[in-house]
């Protein structure tokens, strides 16, 4: 259909009324889940009985204790962040390392490992912490036992769920560095050597700057991916547990509106992450102009 001839009246009004559908599927549990978390009740469920914000700042004293007075809750959130910065910060040099093997790089096997490189990202996040785990506790009793040498690392815990999540958020990182990367025009390397620039002055001052957009884009779903990570993390963890499994831990003893606060918090702050990322291009392009 041409763009610029009339369209008849049922189809107009059905493109209106499919659009609110699919945007009222997409924001309105979210709409619910952020009002309750200011519902006067003890569930988080309708029916409504009137605004509180005790379910964010009631004291732990009080009888009901909210979202900044739960230690375990906010421990949760902090190692969740901490696993979370781990994760980004190894994805991203790993993935960068990656990209430039791929692309940069000839040798036998490439376009295999490359397909191998996705194999993560379409196994399930519970038969992938499950073969982590065997495999990390086989190395682990095999030094104990052939050395007596003790690999706590390998055992469930911080470390095993930082790795387990990292085998698969590194391929996302991977792909999205290798596609700018990709885009990359060469020649500005080889004049910048030609001008007897070294290789660290042209990694630095052409390279880097020129992936930076593809470097915070990869940094950016590495944590949420990590962040918001549930069926891996629950297979390697060990006594500190990150914010989604002490969640699911709550949420079978018996959910309150404090999980409804997590969620609106988490739901603002990934908001405002977007829209800093969404922010950084056109600083960059503005820099670019001038």
């Amino acid at each position: 259909m041409i763009p610029s001839l009339p369209r008849p009246a049922w189809l107009r009004a059905g493109t209106v009324l499919y659009a609110f559908i699919f945007f009222a599927f997409l924001f309105l549990p979210l709409v619910v889940v952020a009002s309750f978390a200011f519902n006067d009740a003890p569930y988080p469920a309708p029916p409504w009985r009137g605004f509180t914000l005790d379910w964010f700042l009631g004291s732990a004293k009080a009888a009901r204790r909210g979202l900044f007075a739960d230690r375990a809750l906010m421990g949760s959130l902090w190692t969740s962040a901490v696993v979370a910065c781990w994760v980004t910060v190894l994805a991203v040099l790993v993935g960068t390392v990656n990209a430039f093997l791929i692309e940069r790089t000839q040798f036998r096997g490439k376009s295999a490992l490359s397909l191998l490189m996705l194999a993560p990202l379409v196994i399930p996040g519970v038969i992938l912490g499950i073969s982590i785990l065997a495999f990390a506790s086989r190395i682990a009793n095999l030094a104990d036992d052939l050395f007596g040498i003790e690999l706590e690392f390998l055992r469930p815990g911080l470390t095993l769920v930082v790795l387990g999540q990292l085998s698969f958020v590194i391929s996302i990182a991977t792909m999205t560095i290798a596609a700018r990367l990709k885009r990359f025009d060469i020649t500005l390397e080889e004049a910048a050597y030609n001008l007897g620039a070294s290789r660290a002055a042209v990694f630095t001052t052409i390279t880097l700057p020129y992936l930076q957009p593809a470097l915070i884009g990869a940094a950016a779903i590495s944590f949420l991916m990590s962040f918001e990570n549930f069926n891996t993390t629950l297979m390697l963890v060990g006594s500190d547990a990150p914010l989604t499994v002490m969640m699911y831990g709550r949420m079978r003893e018996g959910a309150t509106p404090v999980l409804n606060a997590v969620s609106l918090f988490l739901m603002v702050a990934s908001a405002l992450l977007a829209l800093t990322l969404l922010r950084a291009p056109k600083s960059d392009q503005a820099g670019t102009t001038r």
